[in-house]
């Protein structure tokens, strides 16, 4: 018998816009590897949506169709996407300046490229302290800014004729901050966007903006953002969905492989000492220290949560654990992170695993935006409403529900987001148990 899904999945009918803060490297490596992919010149590498198989049912019944197949998301030639930026960089001049992508591709998608322009932005200097530009919102209070994004988003909604839209934040990383009174509830929240509050963040004035107009909301830096009372009931109350936070590309990626196969054999650690050097606009951010404590807090936590030390504490109480990052401006785009690794095996002899990932960040990141695009409003379309933590396979700090401890481990984050799919469209769920096939 054929399934029955557990959720009505509405249809992905009509155009799907993507609205971006931040369009700098990341947005556009995205749109470009967008438009390439589209043209038929490139492969979606890297991108589960499009290129991952879900496998359905035993494993003699061979169904594993790909999950584009599986789930009705929304096509690639139905995204539209618009943003905002401090600067006023059309995309593909954003492209140029980002030089994560060769000349010769850039100019293939030039066109479509040019044919983004970014929006004024919302921005306030005490939250990211190296960057300042000319093309942004001034005057008026913080709710008058919110107020302007609701408009910027109603008319990006008519003018590119999208029946449905998404928002994720792809810019920089904010000085770090812990949610305070102001952030309690929504009242307090609004009346502190009337009063230009200092604890209300740029990204969270998009996250109010975007929820207010019904809009999924995915956060792909550690910002605080949505993980707030205010904004997750504000979520829960207009049913958007929403996710985050800090998209898991490089050294933590790493070691989302790595720790789950140590702890999997019961191998103990000692230390695990962490440096990066990275030369783009992200590294000239972070090389303030109120930006970098915020990454440095998503970077530290993966760890902690997977070898769980209170469970293994002969294997990993006292574990040292150390993070750098270095802005250094020739490497561009093309971030290098360095981890030594101090193990232990059988009567506690030590060990070492060193490891090099010459890495390419928004090449990593651009097929994670794709994803959670198509995703998020993939759950808007089930009805699915709140924090989906399904979707904590893409990101360094997994939203959850408040008191709920995050779930690290990429290889049971993956389990999660696929058996996610298969109660949405009614399949068994897959345990890996196996016994069946012996009795």
């Amino acid at each position: 018998m054929p399934a029955t899904d557990n959720v009505r999945i509405a249809p992905a009918e009509g155009k799907l816009g993507v609205l971006i803060p931040g369009m700098g490297a990341v947005t556009s490596t995205f749109i470009a590897g967008l438009e390439a992919i589209k043209a038929g010149w490139a492969k979606p590498i890297g991108s589960l949506t499009q290129m991952a198989t879900i496998r359905l049912g035993k494993r003699t019944e061979g169904r594993s169709p790909r999950i584009k197949d599986f789930v009705p998301l929304a096509g690639l030639n139905d995204l539209v996407i618009g943003g905002w930026d401090i600067f006023d960089d059309n995309v593909y001049e954003a492209a140029l300046k980002a030089g994560v992508l060769e000349r010769p591709l850039l100019e293939k998608v030039k066109e479509p490229l040019s044919a983004i322009r970014p929006m004024k932005a919302v921005f306030n200097q005490d939250y990211v302290r190296r960057l300042d530009g000319p093309n942004v919102k001034k005057g008026g209070t913080n709710m008058d800014k919110a107020r302007l994004l609701i408009e910027d988003i109603e008319n990006f909604r008519k003018s590119s004729s999208a029946s449905r839209l998404v928002m994720i934040w792809c810019g920089s990383t904010e000085v770090f901050h812990r949610s305070s009174d102001v952030h309690s509830t929504l009242e307090k929240f609004e009346r502190g966007l009337e009063s230009d509050h200092p604890e209300i963040a740029p990204s969270q004035i998009y996250a109010y903006a975007a929820l207010k107009s019904g809009v999924p909301f995915a956060n792909g830096a550690p910002n605080l953002t949505t993980d707030v009372p205010a904004l997750l009931d504000l979520a829960r109350d207009r049913q958007v969905p929403i996710c985050g936070k800090d998209f898991k590309t490089g050294q933590t990626f790493m070691k989302t492989l790595i720790s789950p196969g140590l702890k999997a054999r019961m191998l103990g650690l000692t230390g695990w000492f962490s440096t990066n050097i990275l030369g783009n606009r992200d590294g000239e951010v972070l090389d303030d220290p109120g930006s970098f404590k915020t990454k440095e807090e998503t970077k530290l936590s993966a760890l902690e949560y997977i070898l769980q030390p209170d469970l293994y504490p002969d294997l990993y109480k006292h574990f040292d654990h150390v993070v750098r990052i270095n802005y250094y401006p020739p490497r561009g785009d093309a971030k290098e992170g360095w981890d030594n690794i101090d193990i232990f095996g059988w009567l506690g002899y030590p060990m070492q695993i060193k490891i090099d990932f010459l890495c390419r960040d928004s090449i990593l990141a651009a097929p994670l935006v794709l994803d959670l695009v198509l995703f998020l409003d993939l759950a808007q379309r089930a009805g699915m409403k709140g924090i989906q933590e399904w979707l904590s396979f893409y990101f360094k700090g997994p939203m959850t529900a408040p008191g709920l401890y995050p779930e690290h481990d990429i290889f049971i984050q993956l389990m999660k987001l696929k058996n996610t799919l298969r109660w949405m469209r009614g399949e068994e769920l897959i345990t890996h148990l196996g016994l069946e096939y012996y009795d």
